[in-house]
């Protein structure tokens, strides 16, 4: 979907886990170079420290990009203002046509710079290619978003730059052999929470809100498609950091993988997963930064957790724990999904009163 939605424009830092396995299964690829011959570029980084890897990339082009301004606005009497003016407008260029138009200045200015004399050409050529907008995209799974990766992901939003991440969350660390991560929800049965994990699952989105200046959302594709659309396109279009969190199943969650988008519906129907947006442009433009785009919960939790192995496992080996889990997992639910209403300024009826169970269940579990 990337690639459709950015093209050859799409420059891809992946860290290492399931994503790296199929985005570098060589020497077959996934990635495709169009009639032109342009196509995305991919790079593998080590799994702690692809944040760092991708902002790399991002501060070189960026460089680059300086570098051709500065010599084209010092060489604009050879090259002609109308030229030079238009590659120096088109460097923030959104959309394909566009871009379309900005590389066809780009050519141009290759065919007019032949006929220039003057020392400063060579770095001119070298550095041109960044006059053309480039996406880069930082991707990888949980364990390396939330756990081992995350303070370099913190430090990568927090400087501001236009870098996109993307984070495939299958709640455990898929690639290396199942085990629990703070992404692992509460009850969830994993390596190293055997006896289902206690503790909840980190907001990794809502952390991102706080700087205020990070686009971010949560998606899943079986779900809403044309949400998820919408909010890649949205990240892509943000003038700084974005963070994009996708609801990813794994053969680790002990499904049937065939079910795999319409497990992703139920996902979202209990409240799981609830699909959201925080756009800072929104709020720039006085309205309100935060959208909750998914209904309220329609379906108990158990409703979705007790089709997954990692859920009814424990309910076989200890069902006594495996219900005590399970009520504070749905708290977890509701206590989110309020939270959330409460951020996008959406005003509560009576007391989960349209929460899955409603207020009896509510008691009976307090009780409990």
């Amino acid at each position: 979907m990337l690639t459709q939605l950015v093209g050859d424009r799409l420059l891809v830092a992946n860290a290492t886990g399931c994503s790296s396995i199929y985005g570098g299964n060589l020497p077959t690829t996934p990635w495709a170079a169009g009639p032109d011959g342009r196509g995305p570029a991919w790079a593998n980084s080590l799994f702690e420290d692809n944040a760092e890897f991708g902002l790399g990339m991002r501060l070189a082009l960026d460089a680059k990009a300086d570098l051709a301004a500065n010599l084209l606005e010092a060489i604009e009497p050879e090259l002609g203002e109308g030229l030079v003016r238009g590659l120096l407008d088109g460097m923030a260029a959104r959309g394909d046509e566009a871009i379309a138009l900005q590389r066809l200045r780009l050519g141009q200015l290759r065919e007019r710079i032949v006929h220039v004399e003057d020392p400063r050409i060579p770095d001119l050529l070298a550095a041109a290619d960044a006059l053309v907008p480039t996406s880069v995209w930082i991707v990888g799974g949980d364990g390396w978003a939330y756990d081992i990766g995350f303070g370099g992901l913190d430090h990568v939003l927090a400087t501001g730059r236009d870098v996109n991440v993307l984070v495939l969350d299958t709640e455990v660390y898929s690639n290396t052999g199942g085990q629990a991560s703070k992404a692992t929800a509460r009850g969830a049965v994993a390596k190293f929470a055997a006896a289902g994990k206690s503790g909840g699952k980190k907001d990794l989105g809502m952390i991102a809100t706080a700087y205020g200046d990070v686009y971010v959302g949560q998606i899943a594709m079986g779900a809403d498609m044309p949400h998820t659309v919408k909010v890649l396109a949205e990240a892509e279009a943000h003038r700084g950091p974005s963070l994009v969190i996708a609801y990813s199943h794994c053969i680790a969650h002990g499904i049937d993988m065939s079910t795999g988008m319409s497990h992703q519906k139920e996902a979202v129907a209990s409240g799981y997963w609830p699909l959201w947006r925080f756009d800072p442009a929104a709020a720039e433009a006085g309205e309100h930064p935060f959208h909750l785009d998914s209904k309220k919960p329609t379906l108990p939790l158990t409703a979705f957790t007790e089709k997954e192995a990692r859920y009814a496992m424990l309910r076989r080996t200890d069902p006594d724990r495996a219900d005590m889990l399970s009520r504070r997992a749905q708290d977890d639910v509701d206590a989110r999904w309020h939270l959330y209403e409460q951020t996008a300024g959406i005003e509560r009826g009576s007391a989960h009163e349209e929460t899955p169970g409603g207020t009896d269940a509510r008691e009976e579990r307090e009780a409990t």
